[in-house]
C-alpha cells in the first residue's frame, strides 16, 4: 500500500534552517508529482511547494518563495524541503502529499492529491 513518511521537523530559531524528507513506498515514485502542505493551529492547511515527476518543474506558495526549496531524488523515493530564514509564522505541521493522476502537475488544490503523511512538526521560535 501507499505510504509517505515524513521526518526532520523540529524546532528551530528564527532565521535557521531545517530540512525535511519525505520517504514514499507503495506506488511507482517517478511517475507522481508529489508536494508540501502545512498545517498551523486553527488554520486551513496550505499548499507550501509542489514538484513534478521528474523533478525539473517546482512551484511555490508566494509566502515560502525564495526560502524554500523542493527537490526529489526518484532513485530514492524521496522528496525533500529545504527550509531557510524560518519566520515564527512558519511554524506549523508539515505534510507531503501524492498527486493522485500520474505526470500530472502540482498545484494549491488539496483535492488533487490523494495520499498524505502523517505530517511533522516545525516549530520556529522568535
Amino acid at each position: 500500500q501507499v505510504q509517505l513518511m515524513e521526518s526532520g521537523g523540529g524546532l528551530v530559531q528564527a532565521g535557521g534552517s531545517l530540512r525535511l524528507s519525505c520517504a514514499a513506498s507503495g506506488y511507482t515514485f517517478s511517475r507522481h508529482s508529489m508536494a508540501w502542505f502545512r498545517e498551523a493551529t486553527g488554520k486551513e492547511r496550505e499548499f507550501v511547494a509542489g514538484v513534478s515527476a521528474s523533478g525539473v518543474t517546482t512551484v511555490y506558495a508566494n509566502s515560502v518563495q525564495g526560502r524554500f526549496t523542493i527537490s526529489r531524488d526518484n532513485a530514492k523515493n524521496t522528496v525533500y524541503l529545504q527550509m531557510s530564514t524560518l519566520k515564527p509564522e512558519d511554524t506549523a505541521v508539515y505534510y507531503c502529499a501524492k498527486v493522485w493522476s500520474e505526470y500530472s502537475a502540482a498545484n494549491f488544490s488539496p483535492t488533487l492529491y490523494d495520499y498524505w503523511g502523517q505530517g511533522t512538526q516545525v516549530t520556529v521560535s522568535s
